[in-house]
């Protein structure tokens, strides 16, 4: 019976004491965290091609 009634409070609690974001600037962010996600994805593959062809030349000049 707790968890049912912590459950109820909860939402209740969403309900009337959370200020909740107009839906376009909802629309907005989820573009912002969307571009920011693509761009740190691609940064992220950029390091780590730039890191494995430099593993890959450093290990042939030491197999040379």
């Amino acid at each position: 019976m707790k968890v049912v009634n912590y459950i109820s409070e909860a939402f209740e609690e969403l309900k009337s004491n959370v200020t909740w974001p107009e839906w376009a600037e909802v629309q907005r962010l989820t573009i912002v965290v969307a571009v920011f996600s693509v761009l740190f994805a691609l940064a992220t593959w950029g390091v780590d091609e730039v890191f494995a062809k430099a593993l890959a030349g450093f290990f042939n000049w030491i197999k040379a």
